[in-house]
Parts: structure tokens; C-alpha cells; sequence
């Protein structure tokens, strides 16, 4: 429900009984009175390790409603700790907040700044986002801090669920305040916020209260914006300056002094430290980035470490697990035209995964999405990277809406030498992300991407791999190497292959010491993009099938497309995974049998000798009773 503009909103829940709440503490409605905010301020913060914030005891709840009013859910402050546990990477969280300065591009935004400052009241280090987008209006703020609001257009901006924020702050640090200057029509505001976990665990709220204030300029005038009563904004004043970085009235206002005529400005202070005592995030490593303290000394990237040589720690699907910059640097598809993301007073420089590959190829993709459904064309980049093979880095690059999604993705295992050092980059809209923007929901849809993907690799590296220095995969081109190294090629090669060849087109396939081999014969492209005249008398493996439209069939009969092919393929791979399920589920079904089975035969066992010691009794007592 959002805020009704006729009194203070102070409850990202309960908006609506602000009226009844003075008088309710006792008797109990939803919201504890902000009167009632400051009981118990010494108790002490259980953890500053946020895999440990939320291992507290929660008192009991008031539940009755207000008289007349109806039953409504409300949320625990202990919520705010589990939601934001869905990210388990703080990078994730930090991609959340530029996203949200990425969607104010429409609205005009040039920069976002990411930066390092201190709390004034402590000197600790605090987070700072800062961008010249829109800016929230007193509406808008509410709808920030409040749970699933969201008046992002899906079709348009990386953000729509409404909860990015609040996940991303929280796994951040335990508390935020948010300061933002927006202009509607005429109506100049500003509006400040705090969403504190400290706050409302030192005061054992059993509810989410958010003090916020607002202010309208008037030519050179400030003047506070009252929704209820004087007493309400001065309590909402007093609680932000008393739970933030700011000690006065004077210095919240100073936040202001920057931002311009319109923007946001977000800072997380309290951040969160690890088992250890020690700053999650990494401050003084490199003092133009930001980050994940012994990330690689933990044993995230166990593969990469063995290898521990230069080239791959300095590339960037290596770095990007510890490094901020690298991180940033490929977390958006395309280029900015006129935006830049600034982290710590320097641009983060974007890095093109597509434009770092060498021997480039285009395939397309048509995912199935269901008989209603338009018919869509995903094109997928793929080709090896500049520094192959000698940098064995492998993976597809998955965007969502321009948002890096799944960095690296290793379609094949680790042992596997098949797709070494093949890296593609897509763009995968049709599917839905994960609410953390970190993977993407194992759907029907997603499964048979993989399987795509997958067959994209084989079908790449089987053309391809011997222009990096690999056996061919592909008999006739294995027999062409042969028989060039020999200096003897045969006639079968120039007649047959070459056949009907545009002379326009160029080799893909042959590597540039046989192109200059094949004197004045036509340019080759061998088992290439292009390849359409080339004769189907013997089947050729190993082309996309959106790049080669000619029939194929072993016996010369049959007219089995290659697309046809791929999707029998993929039902096939849907079918084994819920026959593999069954597999598990069955095992599982056994393992438990088995050990009904092994504790019935421990009671009956118990129960026989049960009854043996029963009868030794009786019989002792039959023949005693004789004697």
C-alpha cells in the first residue's frame, strides 16, 4: 500500500495507522510510536559479520489491529538481514545500485560515483553512490524504501522487482541513508531516508520503521513539507540524526550541496566485517578499486590458482571474482555513449568481451518460447581469446538487458578439452534472471539454451581449433595438413572441396600458411559460415546450425535438418535430466527402505531376544514350581 500523503509515513509496511499509533504502545497495534523508538539504545549490536546479523532472538509481536481496521501482514526488522542473504557475493550487491544509476539515463544521468568516505561521527569508512539521474520525490523515496514497489517499466530498465535496494544495502552494510533533489513541473524537493538495522535492533522494533523527512525550495527558501503534524517531522528529524552519520540539522543539509540541481546520493555506513574482525571489502590494496579481501587466497578460483601464472591473473575473467574495476569493466553489454561510472575519482574503462576475441563467428539462435509467443533471434559472438592457447580462459558471457549475468559460464567441465580458450558473448532476454542478477532461473528455457551453447562450442572448436594449433577435428581438413606438410596436395583436394565456391568468400576454416598453399585456386572457406554450395554428398559436421540451411543425411535419403537435429537433441537431453532425477529420486528411495529394513530387523532382533529371555523366565519358573 503507498503512503497517503495526509500523514507521516514512517513504516515501509504500515502506513496507514500513524494516527493510532501514539496511544498504542500498550494495548498494541502495528507500529511501535516513534515516541517509544529510543527504549533501550545501550543494548549492545550482537555481530558486525553479516552471515551472523541475524542470529537473534525475536520477542514476541503485537498483532491485534487497530479497532475497524483490517488484518494486514507486517515485517520483522530481522527480515531485512534474511532478504539481503540472497546475495552471497557483495559484488552482486554493489551491481544492484549502479543498475539503478544505469536506469536514470533516461532521465538524463551522466556519472554514477562509487567512493570511499568516512563517518563523521566515527571516522569509520562508509560507501558512497552518488549519480545526476531524476532524483526521487517524496513519493518516489517512499516507494524506494518500502518492500516490491517498483515503477520501473520491465521492457525498459535492468531493475523491476523492487527489493534491489533494499537487499543490496543491507548486504552491504547494516544501515543506509539516502539523500535525493528531484524537479516535477515547477515542484522542487528533496527527501532524506534511513533504513537502519542498528536502529531497530538497539530498539527492539518488532516492526520496519524508516524515518524520513521532506523539504520544498521555494526560490532560496527550504521549507519542511508536514504530512501530519510538526511533532511527527521533528520526531523523524530527531531519529535520523541521532542513528546517522549526522549530528545536526546543518550537516544533513550540507549533503545536499553537491548533488546539483537533481540527484540521488546513497551512503552505507556500518559496513560489514568478516569471521574475522576485519573489513569485508578491501580499501587499501589499490587505491583506485575496491576489493573482496583474500578472495583469491580463499580458494574461490582453485582452478586458476594452480595455473599462478602472470597472464591469467591479469585477465580480466580472473580478476573481475576480486577486483570492483574489473567487475565493472564488463558488467554492461554495450558501450556507454555519454555515461561514465567513476570509482574512486577514476572512469572505469569498459572492456567489449566481443571485440578481445579473435576468429570471430556469428550464430544464431532461435529459442522456442510457446505457440503464443513471436519468434525471437538471439546472436550469439563466439571465437577464441587474443592470447590462445597458451590462456586456456573458457566461457559464455550471459547479458540480460544489457546486464552481465553469468560471467565466464563453463558450459563444459573443467577436464574437458574440448571449447579451450572458446569464449561467447550473448545477450539472453528471454529468460529471467535470478532476484540477485547472478544466474538465471533453471527453466525449461534455460535448459535448452545450455544445451545450445554446449552444441555451439563442439560445433566452434571442431572447425576451428587447429587455427590455434589443435589437431582438426574434421577428417578432410586433417588430411589437407597432412598432405601440405608433405608438399603434395591432391587433386581431390582442389576439385573437391573447392567446388562451386563463391570467389569473393574467404577462408575460415585453413589456416593462413595453407591459404598462400593453394596458389591461384579459389579462397576456401572450407566448413565455414558461408558454406552454402558446398556438396551434401558427404555430411559435414560441425556447422551452426544457423549458418548452414542445406540438408544433411548419412545414406543420401533422408532429409533431416540440422536445426531438426538440435531440437530432437535437446528433447533428448530434457528427457535424460528427468530420467536422471527418477535416477535420484529412486536412490534416495532405496537408501531410505534400506533403513526401515535395517531398523525393523534391529526390533525384531531386539524383540526375539525379548521373547528368548521371556521364555527362559517362564521355563525357570515351570520347573521351579515343580520342585
Amino acid at each position: 500500500m503507498l503512503p497517503n500523503q495526509n500523514k507521516d509515513p514512517v513504516n515501509v509496511v504500515d502506513l496507514e495507522n500513524s494516527d493510532e499509533e501514539e496511544e498504542d504502545e500498550v494495548s498494541g497495534s502495528g507500529t511501535v510510536p516513534l515516541m517509544a523508538c529510543s527504549r533501550n539504545q545501550n543494548q549492545t549490536f550482537q555481530s558486525r559479520s553479516f552471515w551472523r546479523a541475524g542470529d537473534y532472538h525475536v520477542g514476541s509481536t503485537k498483532s491485534a489491529p487497530p479497532e475497524g481496521q483490517l488484518e494486514h501482514a507486517r515485517v520483522h526488522p530481522k527480515f531485512l538481514h534474511s532478504n539481503a542473504t540472497s546475495h552471497k557475493w557483495a559484488f552482486g550487491a554493489i551491481a544492484e545500485l549502479l543498475d539503478n544509476a544505469v536506469d536514470e539515463i533516461r532521465n538524463g544521468a551522466t556519472f554514477v560515483k562509487v567512493d570511499i568516505i568516512s563517518n563523521m561521527k566515527d571516522n569509520a569508512p562508509a560507501l558512497l553512490f552518488q549519480d545526476n539521474g531524476g532524483g526521487m520525490d517524496p513519493d518516489c523515496m517512499r516507494q524506494c524504501m518500502s518492500l516490491g514497489y517498483s515503477s520501473k517499466k520491465a521492457n525498459t530498465t535492468i531493475g523491476q522487482y523492487g527489493n534491489g535496494f533494499k537487499t543490496s544495502t543491507m548486504r552491504l552494510g547494516a544501515d543506509v541513508i539516502v539523500f535525493s533533489r528531484a524537479t516535477r513541473g515547477s515542484r522542487v524537493t528533496q527527501s532524506i531516508g534511513l533504513l537502519s538495522y542498528t536502529f531497530l535492533r538497539k530498539t527492539e522494533q518488532d516492526d520496519v520503521i524508516v524515518p524520513m523527512v521532506d523539504f520544498e525550495i521555494t526560490g532560496n527558501q527550504t521549507q519542511p513539507i508536514i504530512y501530519s503534524s510538526q511533532d511527527d517531522w521533528s520526531n523523524n528529524l530527531k531519529l535520523i540524526l541521532e542513528w546517522s552519520p549526522f549530528a545536526s540539522k546543518d550537516e544533513l543539509m550540507q549533503q545536499f550541496d553537491d548533488i546539483g540541481v537533481r540527484g540521488t546520493k546513497v551512503i552505507i555506513y556500518n559496513l560489514w566485517l568478516d569471521d574475522d574482525g576485519v573489513m569485508e571489502l578491501d580499501f587499501n590494496n589499490d587505491e583506485e578499486d575496491i576489493r573482496l579481501r583474500d578472495e583469491v587466497k580463499s580458494g574461490i578460483l582453485p582452478k586458476e590458482r594452480k595455473s599462478h601464472n602472470k597472464l591469467m591473473e591479469s585477465h580480466v575473467s580472473y580478476r573481475l571474482r576480486f577486483s570492483l574495476r574489473a567487475y565493472t569493466s564488463i558488467l554492461y553489454l554495450r558501450k556507454f555513449t555519454n555515461f561514465h561510472i567513476i570509482l574512486r575519482g577514476k572512469p572505469v574503462q569498459q572492456y567489449i568481451i566481443a571485440e578481445e576475441l579473435k576468429f570471430l563467428k556469428v550464430v544464431m539462435y532461435r529459442p522456442k518460447l510457446g505457440m503464443t509467443s513471436k519468434e525471437i533471434s538471439v546472436e550469439t559472438t563466439i571465437g577464441f581469446v587474443k592470447e590462445a592457447p597458451i590462456l586456456g580462459v573458457s566461457g559464455f558471457n550471459v547479458y540480460h538487458k544489457n546486464r552481465l549475468i553469468r560471467p565466464f559460464w563453463k558450459v563444459f567441465n573443467e577436464g574437458s578439452s574440448r571449447g579451450k580458450s572458446v569464449v561467447g558473448v550473448l545477450e539472453a532476454n528471454f529468460i529471467e534472471p535470478a532476484h540477485d542478477k547472478q544466474d538465471f532461473e533453471r527453466s525449461a528455457l534455460f535448459i535448452r539454451l545450455e544445451v545450445r551453447l554446449k552444441q555451439m562450442v563442439v560445433e566452434y572448436w571442431t572447425c576451428n581449433c587447429h587455427l590455434i594449433g589443435f589437431q582438426s577435428q574434421i577428417p578432410e581438413i586433417r588430411d589437407m595438413q597432412k598432405e601440405f606438410r608433405a608438399g603434395q596436395p591432391s587433386a581431390g583436394f582442389k576439385t573437391g572441396l573447392s567446388k562451386e565456391l563463391p570467389t569473393d568468400q574467404h577462408v575460415i576454416g585453413l589456416s593462413a600458411n595453407l591459404q598462400q598453399g593453394l596458389g591461384n585456386a579459389p579462397p576456401i572457406v572450407g566448413l565455414a559460415a558461408n558454406s552454402h554450395d558446398l556438396p551434401t554428398v558427404q555430411p559435414i559436421i560441425g556447422l551452426a546450425a544457423g549458418s548452414f540451411r542445406e540438408e544433411a543425411s548419412l545414406d543420401g535419403s533422408g532429409s533431416t535438418s540440422i536445426e531438426q537435429i538440435c531440437e530432437e537433441n535437446i528433447q533428448l537431453f530434457m528427457r535424460c535430466e528427468t530420467h536422471r532425477q527418477k535416477e535420484i529420486d529412486l536412490k534416495n528411495t532405496v537408501e531410505k527402505l534400506e533403513k526401515e529394513l535395517e531398523e525393523a530387523k534391529r526390533k525384531c532382533s531386539q524383540l526375539s531376544s525379548h521373547l528368548e529371555n521371556r521364555k527362559k523366565q517362564m521355563s525357570t519358573k515351570h520347573e521351579t514350581g515343580k520342585a
